[in-house]
Order: C-alpha cells, then sequence, then structure tokens
C-alpha cells in the first residue's frame, strides 16, 4: 500500500556472511542487527531501519543427513523445499510442509516457531527441533547437540524458537526427520456447516487417529475450493500401507457418523496439487491494483472456543472487509487453528490501510476476549506487536528478562516480539 502511495523503500546495508565465524564477527561489531532469511514472512518480523545492518543468511545453506538415526543438520540459509527435496531422495521427509516452504529457509522456520500443513502427524517445528547452533549477540557460540533428549536443565535451545532474532542469530538446527510413508490415503467429504465441521475434527482427533491432514472450509471457502453446498472437510492418513487404510476407515468411519458426505479422493488431489500455490508472486499481483489489501490471520482456541471464536471474528471480517474466508487446520486433541482471510479494494491508499488495520485490531481484539491465542504459526513481527502485552500477561517480565540479559543493547532485531519500534 505505502508503495503504491509513492513511498520510497528505504535503503538498508546487507551482509551475507559464508561462515559462522563471518556472523560472529559482524556481532561483535556493535551494530543493530536484523538476521533475515527467505522473507516469507508476512508479519514484519524482518523490519531493518535505515541503520540497521542486515545479516542474510541464505549463503549458509550446508545440510547433513544421518539416516542411521533419523537425523538431519541443516543450516538457517537453507531452503526448506530443497532440503525436504534432498530428505525424500533418501527416502525421508521432515514433515514440515506450511506454505512458505519454497520460499522459506531454515532459520526463518524456526525464528517464527512455525507450523506446517501435516503438523498433526508431524508435529510443529518446535517438536521436530533437537538442537540448535546459535550465535549469541557478544558473538559467543551456542552449538547443538545430537542427543534425543536430555533432562540437563530446561531445553534452553527452545528460547530461540519462535524468538524472532531477538535473542541472537540462529545458525544451523538438528532435527528429527522420518521415513516417508508408503502409503497415503486421501479424500474429501461435505458437512453440513461450520460447527458439524468442527465437532467432527474434534471427534477424530480425540479418538487417538493421528492424520496426516485435516483440514475444514467455511462455506464461503469451500466454495472457492469448488464445492457449492456446505463445508469442505479433506482428510487423509498415512504409514505402511495397511495401517494407513486401517486408519482411513476409522477415520471414514467417524465422518459418516458426523454426517459427512463422502466426495472421493478428487478434493484431496485438488489440494495437494495446489497447496503452495499462495506464493510471493501471487500475492503480489493481488496487491497491484491500486486501493487493494489482503492479508492472513490465522488465530488458535480450544475446541469449545471455535465455534464462538470464528463466529465473531468472520462477522468482524466482513463487515470491514469484501471478502472474508476461514478454514480450519493444525488441530489436536485440544483445539486448532482457525485461518482466516480477508481482501477486498478502497477509494484511495489511506483508506485502504485504515480498512486493513481496523480488520487486524477487531480480529486480535476479539481472539484476546474469547482467551485464545493471537498466532497460531505466523508469529508476531509488527503487525500483532501491539497486543504481545495482552497476551503474555505475566510472562512478559520473563521474556523481557532473558532478552536484557543475552542483549542488555538491545542490538538485535529491535522490535521483535513486541519490544517496541526501532
Amino acid at each position: 500500500m505505502r508503495a503504491r502511495a509513492g513511498e520510497a523503500r528505504p535503503e538498508v546495508e546487507v551482509v551475507r556472511p559464508a561462515s559462522f565465524d563471518e556472523v560472529r564477527e559482524v556481532l561483535r561489531s556493535g551494530r543493530r542487527i536484523v538476521p533475515l532469511g527467505g522473507g516469507s514472512g508476512v508479519c514484519g518480523a524482518a523490519q531493518p531501519g535505515p541503520t540497521d545492518l542486515v545479516l542474510d543468511l541464505r549463503s549458509l545453506d550446508r545440510v547433513e543427513i544421518d539416516e542411521a538415526n533419523l537425523l538431519v543438520r541443516a543450516q538457517a540459509g537453507a531452503n526448506g523445499m530443497d532440503l525436504e527435496r534432498r530428505l525424500n531422495e533418501r527416502g525421508l521427509t521432515l514433515g514440515h510442509f506450511p506454505s512458505s516452504l519454497p520460499v522459506a529457509t531454515v532459520g526463518g522456520l524456526v525464528s517464527t516457531r512455525s507450523s506446517g500443513q501435516e503438523s498433526t502427524r508431524y508435529g510443529s517445528v518446535e517438536d521436530m527441533l533437537l538442537g540448535l547452533t546459535v550465535a549469541l549477540p557478544d558473538g559467543a557460540l551456542a552449538e547443538a547437540r545430537e542427543v534425543p533428549r536430555s533432562a540437563v536443565g530446561p531445553a534452553l535451545h527452545q528460547l530461540f524458537c519462535g524468538a524472532e532474532g531477538g535473542l541472537g542469530v540462529v545458525l544451523e538446527a538438528v532435527f528429527r526427520v522420518h521415513r516417508l510413508p508408503e502409503a497415503v490415503v486421501g479424500r474429501g467429504w461435505r458437512l453440513a456447516d461450520v460447527d458439524a465441521g468442527l465437532d467432527c475434527c474434534r471427534e477424530v482427533l480425540q479418538r487417538g487417529l493421528q492424520p496426516l491432514v485435516v483440514r475444514l472450509y467455511d462455506p464461503e471457502d469451500s466454495l472457492l475450493q469448488g464445492e457449492t453446498d456446505g463445508c469442505l472437510l479433506v482428510t487423509a492418513a498415512a504409514g505402511p500401507r495397511a495401517l494407513a487404510e486401517a486408519e482411513a476407515a476409522v477415520l471414514a468411519s467417524v465422518v459418516e457418523a458426523a454426517g459427512g458426505e463422502a466426495l472421493g479422493v478428487q478434493p484431496w488431489e485438488r489440494w495437494l496439487k495446489h497447496r503452495f500455490d499462495l506464493s510471493a508472486e501471487r500475492l503480489r499481483d493481488m496487491l497491484e491494483p491500486p486501493g487493494s489489501y489482503v492479508d492472513t490471520i490465522e488465530v488458535a482456541a480450544t475446541w469449545t472456543a471455535l465455534p464462538g471464536l470464528y463466529r465473531t471474528v468472520k462477522d468482524h471480517l466482513s463487515a470491514v472487509a469484501q471478502l472474508a474466508l476461514c478454514h480450519f487446520s493444525h488441530p489436536s486433541a485440544q483445539g486448532a487453528c482457525a485461518y482466516f482471510t480477508f481482501a477486498g479494494s478502497a477509494a484511495d491508499e489511506a483508506a485502504a490501510e485504515a480498512t486493513y488495520r481496523e480488520a487486524w485490531r477487531g480480529t486480535m481484539e476479539a481472539t484476546l476476549a474469547q482467551g485464545a491465542t493471537i498466532s497460531h504459526h505466523h508469529g508476531v513481527g509488527r503487525v500483532r506487536a501491539p497486543w504481545v502485552r495482552d497476551e503474555l500477561k505475566g510472562w512478559l517480565p520473563v521474556w523481557e528478562a532473558v532478552r536484557g540479559a543475552l542483549d542488555p543493547a538491545g542490538r538485535m532485531n529491535p522490535g521483535a516480539m513486541g519490544a517496541g519500534p526501532p
């Protein structure tokens, strides 16, 4: 919006280190640092000021695969999709499939505490993460260990998972990986409405099933997926063939008992084909017309809170924007993510930005009022910063104490995690 209004983008200084030692040398310079991965984040976490030094980590892209122990050590600049392809060549998978995977990097996935489309089976990034190598603000190095688990104190590397570069620079990660499933059984279903769909998803997860994918689309989003009635539910089971087929059969019985109408494999195949379509290029095309706006807001809540949260946020977005959609994903036995998309156009850039900000304000306040979390997997950045204090409450001083101890000068990604503008 600002570029369309004629606002010049700031020029920033960028360095591209080729080794861990070069990163440590930059940190010892005393400059304010903004670490950068693939630049695929949508919340403004990498927003350098005119005097900040951008640390482009994409040259650090080495990957080491340990098939015997089902581990991979990947440097922060390694591309997510390239990492997955290399694992697939060995019959392995990380199981981490955010829609940004074609452009995201390992460091960014860790630093935003990301979650992928198959999190119901494989978990989110923090569940895959066994260790980190991090360059601390003073240039010291904390190195990853390759152990399955340790009880020698808290898992301190987890402090950096979701810190958005505010505590140090993630240099490499050690992840657990999995063997590729022998079979995947995917199907589509039609449910009467959102309430019926959410009840069905809750029953699936609370039965102890571990499906590969469970995604429920509200009626408006279902239309975009090619379904004209009710809500579309896409599911998949995976594993050894006999196990995948057995789990798919149990899953089918649960959905049918909830009133689900079988739609066959076509919805699953369509989703699989287009799962990474929402690229940066496509978003730029959508934002080219003057006065246009589009964004996504993902929040998360327990099963009992989700229906009310959905209706409140959907009503708000429908009132302020011209398009409001929602799908539910990343379910667990306790709840799920509600992923909203809103879009439209306004008479001028000022009106577009005002509408955009109102969409966010109402959604964040409604989410907090429901006792839900304002971010499931996109992180905080600048867009959610005004509401961090209200979510963290008594935990905010803990975050501030940790940050103050590691980075007393406030040089690491100023503004990260709601710390205030640079």
